[in-house]
């Protein structure tokens, strides 16, 4: 006699599993137990895509979970929220993968098993897999090999984080820097020896390839005995790209989705909630966070916290996830817990793991997410009690300083590379953003160059084009300074009699700029261009990196920025 599958409500039951943060072995994730027999793992790809990838990712996990099916995307070690320990290497991240596979069919009792790759985190459920009796593996866009994934790295890092003059941003000698995020000989070395074209058998025994046509995948594993699928990828330039401008590929999580509810058991035995998302490291303890209009944050404790000492806010730079840059606030908040202090790194609505803002719109340079902040400081007076100093880099500095100008409960504020202290709502953000190096003093850098002049002469280079640019850029240049003149002032009066304000009533205002940054033409405007003037206003001089970018990208400008940091701090205590 055939079994049937007792009848469920599957979209009531499903509902009521939304995911949620959990935390095992020192990775952080997000989970869902499901109702069936089947588990899926997220294996994200890695460094500057996975930033710009995060929330895409995110939105991919839900839809996995409204089938049905238990769910899990994490943080690699040495990623995201993730611990520090065992990052950095192919086999800890291999062994990660392994490590989810086997919290799905404990925690979930999963019997069945899908894993899901983005990119480099294909290359890895593939390798993954080997062992472990993967029922399903789908990989998208995956690197057939670890040079091929070092050959595309290379071409990104000399395209983002560009130097303020619009070079690409120095390297290191034994490290490669994307967006960021480093890659040093050792681990570069270890990605040299990985070659899915040479593996003996097949991963899995059903594959779905989503845009991985490159590096011969398909016949090799067709050969080996494995069903395998195909289909194109469109849209994932945009998801991985940029994380200002990432976008949900539809159609390749359509892909993915296709048939994972389908013939979904029910699970056999009550589903036992695993306990408790904290991760621990080395100083420092951290914790997820629900709080306000269900935003998310991450709360980092430092092992031994004496009350009443300084407390920090991150808020998002751009549309950067709470762990930033790099993973730089991430290891900012971990720093200052080995040096006693508390923090919380948060995603404003619209960001991250946040809820989208209600409509839909994009938080940046809109004081709406004062609410979000005003959230924040609520619950950290429930956490303890102490002066609170709001850290935020671009766009986050720009909210950073406006609310520290609204909030008496900021006691201090760190504005890192800010475009603009306030910002001008005739103009259009995205527009701002996508033209912000296509100024007048970029292209007369570049008619200095030598390279350049030559290829002006061998007709390579429109000039009417440069002409009319230079004198559209010379027009809205004087406009800049004449619109001013004719708009109302801002709450509070100028910046220079704000910051006034803020020193009078004790509160500290440090700023940090790369050499040449272009958001130093706003400090210059609001506050003069000598530097011992600024000072005077500032009660402090502004802090020059020299060798950055605008998001310091490189290891030493990430260093100093830790230093000022602790300084700005500990002038609290």
């Amino acid at each position: 006699m055939a079994y049937e599958a007792p009848r469920v409500d599957w979209d009531a039951a499903v509902s009521t599993l939304p995911i949620q943060p959990v935390a095992f072995d020192g990775l952080f994730g997000w989970f869902s137990p499901g109702i069936g027999r089947r588990g899926v793992v997220l294996c994200g790809t890695l460094g500057y895509e996975q930033l710009s990838a995060h929330r895409p990712w995110r939105i991919l996990a839900e839809r996995v979970a409204a089938t049905g099916c238990a769910t899990l995307s994490f943080d690699y070690p040495g990623t995201g929220d993730s611990a520090d320990e065992g990052g950095d290497s192919v086999d800890g991240w291999v062994r990660s993968i392994r490590r989810a596979i086997r919290f799905l069919r404990e925690e979930a009792q999963a019997e069945e098993i899908v894993l899901v790759g983005l990119r480099l985190g294909g290359t890895l459920a593939a390798l993954a897999a080997e062992g472990e009796r993967v029922d399903r593996l789908v990989l998208l866009a995956p690197f057939a090999s670890g040079r091929a994934y070092l050959r595309e790295m290379k071409m990104q890092s000399r395209t983002i984080g560009r130097m303020p003059d619009g070079s690409p941003l120095p390297q290191q000698d034994g490290c490669l820097t994307v967006g960021g995020f480093h890659i040093g000989s050792s681990l570069a070395a270890d990605l040299s020896t990985i070659d899915l074209a040479s593996v003996a058998q097949a991963p899995a025994s059903e594959i779905l390839l989503i845009g991985g046509e490159a590096g011969g995948l398909g016949p090799r594993f067709t050969a080996l005995g494995a069903e395998v699928t195909t289909r194109p990828f469109p849209g994932l330039a945009a998801l991985v790209a940029n994380p200002l401008y990432a976008e949900t590929p539809d159609e390749a999580f359509s892909a993915v989705l296709a048939g994972l509810g389908d013939g979904l058991q029910p699970r056999p035995a009550a589903f036992r909630q695993p306990v408790g998302a904290a991760i621990e490291g080395a100083g420092w303890r951290e914790e997820p966070l629900r709080f306000g209009p269900s935003l998310f944050g991450i709360l980092c404790r430092p092992r031994e916290a004496e009350p009443q000492r300084p407390m920090v806010l991150f808020v998002n730079a751009g549309t950067n996830v709470h762990s930033g840059w790099g993973r730089q606030t991430t290891s900012l908040a971990r720093g200052l817990a080995r040096d006693g202090f508390l923090s919380l790194r948060m995603d404003l609505r619209g960001i991250g793991d946040s809820p989208d803002r209600p409509d839909g719109a994009s938080p940046l340079y809109s004081l709406d997410p004062l609410d979000d902040v005003r959230a924040a400081l609520d619950h950290l007076e429930t956490v303890r009690i102490g002066p609170v100093v709001i850290v935020g880099s671009c766009s986050g500095a720009h909210l950073a300083f406006q609310a520290v100008c609204r909030e008496p409960r900021l006691k201090g504020a760190l504005l890192i590379n800010p475009y603009c202290f306030d910002w001008n709502p005739a103009d259009d953000v995205d527009g701002v953003i996508r033209n912000v190096f296509r100024n007048a003093s970029t292209y007369a850098d570049l008619l200095r160059r030598g390279a350049v002049w030559g290829r002006l002469v061998r007709g390579e280079i429109r000039v009417g084009a440069i002409a009319r640019a230079l004198a559209k850029a010379g027009f809205a240049r004087v406009a800049k300074r004449i619109t001013p003149l004719f708009r109302a002032r801002p709450p509070g009066g100028t910046v220079a009699q704000r910051i006034a304000d803020l020193r009078r009533r004790g509160a500290h205002l440090d700023l940090v700029y790369s050499r040449d940054d272009r958001g130093l033409a706003a400090l210059h405007e609001n506050l003069g261009r000598s530097p011992a003037a600024i000072a005077r206003r500032l009660g402090g001089p502004v802090t020059m990196i020299d060798g950055a970018d605008h998001d310091l990208s490189t290891v030493a400008a990430q260093a100093r920025l830790a230093e000022v940091l602790k300084d700005v701090v500990r002038r609290l205590l």
